[in-house]
């Protein structure tokens, strides 16, 4: 696109908002279309699939012994990675991850980790010794718009339909059995994205809407309505914006929510 038609699209998209529209016809605390396909990786110990409008990201778990961190021996460790494809976007490059890649992986990680998503205490075999270290690895497939919704919501799929073998001490070996069972997830973390133009605020933003934003924050919500994490990506929210972008982040977190529970609730049968 020109960059006198770039223009002319971000003068157009700020006029819809003011009005209370959206370029792609949403409403402006309207979600696109979420599918998440859940076991979407037959080798890997959890993942999932998820399209949210044409953003598509593929996320995997994989599970591996190792020592834990030293100022936590009685813990399991979380380590979560992004790639973001050169095929997904002409604006990622090959090579090592980039800072975009490590944003996005921190975002979904601390949404996970802040809100003990994980019983890392269940996952230790030998206390200081060894422990399951749980890898998130997330795959940015096609990129338009919102990755850190799409990539956390496949992030939580994939732990909620993983499963773990059973490690066993035995004569001071460690052997893995093949005995499976799921992962101890006791919170389901839902973020939401919220951006803002000019004075409105709208969820989900798509690629188009990114690139015109003025500012843009990531609340994620536990099941009570708490909130574990907030990261404000970028921009300024006055306080008003701030409490109603609160409000309409939780509203959407629970529906969220229901539907990946839903989808994942045969998951350790």
């Amino acid at each position: 696109m020109s960059g006198i038609a770039a223009t002319l699209q971000k003068v157009y998209i700020r006029n819809l908002a003011e009005k209370n529209k959206r370029i792609d016809g949403r409403k402006l605390n309207q979600y696109r279309n979420l599918e998440i396909t859940p076991n979407f990786i037959s080798k890997a110990e959890g993942s999932a699939m998820v399209q949210l409008g044409k953003t598509k990201v593929l996320v995997g778990v994989k599970l591996d012994l190792g020592e834990p961190f030293k100022d936590t021996p009685d813990k399991g460790v979380l380590i979560t990675n992004a790639e973001l494809v050169p095929l997904a976007s002409p604006e990622f490059e090959p090579g090592p991850p980039d800072e975009n890649s490590v944003e996005l992986a921190r975002f979904v990680d601390r949404g996970i980790r802040e809100s003990e998503a994980i019983n890392l205490s269940k996952l230790v075999v030998k206390e200081g010794e060894t422990v399951w270290i749980v890898f998130i690895d997330i795959h940015v497939l096609d990129h338009d718009g919102n990755l850190i919704d799409a990539s956390a919501y496949g992030a939580i799929t994939a732990l909620l339909t993983a499963k773990m073998p059973k490690a066993v001490i035995n004569e001071e070996k460690i052997e893995v059995i093949d005995e499976w069972a799921p992962l101890p997830i006791e919170r389901v973390p839902i973020p939401v994205t919220v951006g803002k133009i000019g004075d409105k605020l709208l969820i989900d933003p798509n690629l188009e809407e990114e690139n015109v934003l003025d500012a843009k924050i990531c609340i994620t919500f536990e099941e009570e309505g708490n909130i574990c994490a907030i990261q404000k990506v970028m921009g300024l929210f006055t306080e008003r914006e701030i409490e109603e972008a609160i409000s309409l982040a939780e509203k959407k977190s629970k529906k969220i929510r229901e539907e990946i529970l839903e989808i994942t609730k045969g998951g350790d049968e």
